[in-house]
């Protein structure tokens, strides 16, 4: 057996070494090597999603193994370059962390949702409220975050120890290092450029996979460019709105065919969120998630387009009379279509259940569901900071009867802005009685659940959607004996549901795919047709035709019989169906005679 003896204790004048233990030493390395350091890390472990995205295209444009070099090289080089510009003594470690953590939470929504970082994302990303926010901090993203980022951070607080700057020698030698990585993005830029170019035209989405440098060109776009830039300056449109000749004391005169006095217009705009055509009932979809609009009849429009493929987009274009391709280039910023009906002498109104209306309803009334409502209205619909739509079907009476007592006489048109199927946590966009398809997905991270439970919890909403327009419609016919009662429904964008690995939305426009633009368009028209003499039989043999947002604008107009020069009759999808008549020779004669819609330039 061993047996154990006391050691002698050690002399008093021995070393300090020999007596306490050896503690650990960080290692001495200086910025601009550290910096050098983590540019390969983010090429090799933070741009997964590139290299995925360059290995799918090998069909199309076969990489040599010196050109992936190459590429690899130029990635590195642009990525020290950044690190660089964050190597100041009291900024690098704070710069660098963000950059790691920044990195990382962006890989992993291109690498679980097919996310890219371009300048819409980004001001998708500004503009969410901290409810969808939280609904995207799953323990799948902390983890990854903690992997990717947290283990070169804790290296770079407790694994190393950066060497004092010595600027006589040092700012030499880091500036060699910095031109060095110039010269090799120009150079590798030249030798890439005829295998590269191709795939960056073809998949224009590729270059805003680079991370994380396409999430800090977007950010910088989207926040330091309005610096730079001239504020639009603000143009009124509304000047010449004027009510038609079905209102009394309207701008024209009544009309010689008929001398009904039409009550007063009350018309509710449904502003959806992130609705695809393609799962809607009514366009034949196989599963009928529409079962109570199309109990009541209402007209559905199945080819629409949207303006965009996210909120911040959309919304602010589809109430423009411009049209997609104008507002998009405008020098100017205009009045929307609700500043026009609200100086037209209409009474409008916004109720919000989602982030805000994007500035459309800023010069109106207007008010966020759950900051008006009832405790009790908020124990039944709400969970979590969370409410259901059907929250606004219950504030209608108080809301119509709030902007009715002090406003017009003449009418009035109420907006209603859904949460409706907004992503990712789908499973809390519907009621009990709306799940019809089980089992659902019931998680934030969409790409954990097979493709049915998708579909069946996204399904589930369009469900939940359909029973608040409904409900919606129901409350309009309760008002009948005192206004002329329509609605609309039009979604502002679609959803990608994992079809080719994407996810939720907010792809850029020209290769989002086409569930993420595809809209559905939904009239129930009460008596708001036959008040502004449209034949509603000539509408449903049309609702085949080609649309986009770009009619919205026109139609709610033309429908509400409000005057103005910025109104376009083509654009009017029901302007061909309605009855020719002496009303409508006033319309164009006046229309004639007033200025020009404003120009865009």
């Amino acid at each position: 057996m061993f047996e154990l003896h006391p050691t002698s204790p050690l002399p008093s004048d021995a070393p300090y070494a020999a007596r306490s233990p050896q503690h650990f030493t960080p290692y001495p390395i200086s910025a601009r090597w550290m910096a050098l350091i983590l540019a390969l890390w983010c090429t090799l472990a933070l741009n997964q999603a590139w290299w995925h995205k360059l290995s799918e295209l090998s069909s199309e444009q076969s990489l040599s193994g010196w050109e992936m070099t190459w590429t690899a090289l130029v990635l590195t080089s642009a990525s020290y370059v950044w690190l660089m510009l964050l190597s100041w003594p009291k900024l690098r470690r704070m710069g660098w962390s963000l950059t790691l953590i920044t990195a990382a939470a962006v890989q992993y929504f291109m690498l679980h949702y097919g996310i890219v970082m371009d300048s819409s994302m980004v001001r998708n990303t500004l503009q969410t409220n901290t409810s969808e926010s939280l609904a995207l901090v799953t323990s799948g993203l902390l983890g990854h975050v903690l992997m990717y980022a947290g283990l070169p951070i804790a290296i770079l607080y407790a694994g190393i120890r950066l060497k004092p700057t010595q600027w006589r020698h040092d700012a030499w030698r880091s500036a060699l290092m910095v031109s060095t990585a110039f010269a090799v993005m120009l150079g590798g830029g030249l030798l890439l450029y005829k295998p590269m170019a191709p795939l960056v035209r073809n998949h224009t989405e590729i270059r805003y996979l680079i991370n994380p440098l396409a999430s800090i060109v977007s950010f910088g776009s989207v926040t330091l460019k309005p610096l730079f830039k001239r504020e639009l300056t603000f143009r009124r449109i509304s000047d010449d709105a004027a009510l038609g000749s079905s209102y009394q004391g309207g701008h024209l005169l009544p009309m010689s065919t008929q001398n009904q006095a039409y009550k007063p217009p009350l018309l509710v705009l449904i502003v959806g969120e992130t609705t695809r055509a393609d799962h809607f009932g009514l366009n034949g979809y196989p599963r009928n998630t529409t079962p109570e609009m199309e109990a009541r009849h209402v007209i559905n429009w199945r080819n629409v387009q949207s303006c965009g493929t996210n909120t911040l987009a959309s919304v602010p274009c589809m109430f423009s009379h411009l049209g997609k391709k104008a507002f998009e280039s405008r020098k100017f910023e205009y009045e929307n279509l609700l500043d026009v009906l609200h100086a037209a002498g209409l009474n409008v109104d916004w109720l919000d259940n989602q982030a805000g209306c994007k500035g459309v309803c800023n010069r109106i009334s207007h008010a966020q569901a759950d900051q008006v409502a009832s405790k009790e209205a908020i124990h039944r619909w709400c969970k979590d900071s969370e409410c259901l739509d059907q929250l606004m079907v219950e504030l209608l009476d108080d809301h119509l009867h709030s902007v009715t007592r002090s406003g017009s006489p003449q009418g009035t048109v109420l907006v209603l802005h859904q949460m409706g199927s907004h992503g990712p946590a789908y499973y809390r966009r519907s009621s009990a009685p709306s799940k019809h398809f089980q089992p659902e997905c019931t998680t934030h991270v969409t790409s954990d659940c097979s493709r049915s439970q998708l579909v069946n919890v996204y399904d589930n909403s369009m469900v939940e959607t359909d029973l608040f327009v409904a409900r919606t419609i129901d409350w309009l016919q309760t008002q009948q004996d005192k206004y002329d009662t329509g609605l609309i429904y039009l979604s502002d964008h679609g959803e990608s549901l994992g079809e080719n690995g994407l996810y939720l939305h907010g792809l850029p426009y020209v290769i989002a795919p086409d569930a993420q633009k595809h809209v559905p368009w939904v009239m129930w028209p009460g008596t708001l047709l036959a008040r502004t003499q449209v034949n509603e039989a000539c509408v449903r043999q049309n609702t085949d035709q080609a649309l986009s947002h770009d009619n919205f604008y026109h139609t709610v107009m033309g429908l509400l019989d409000v005057q103005s020069s910025s109104y376009n009759s083509t654009l009017d999808v029901l302007q061909s169906c309605r009855t020719p008549n002496v009303k409508l020779q006033a319309q164009q004669n006046w229309s004639q005679g007033s200025r020009h819609p404003s120009s865009t330039s």
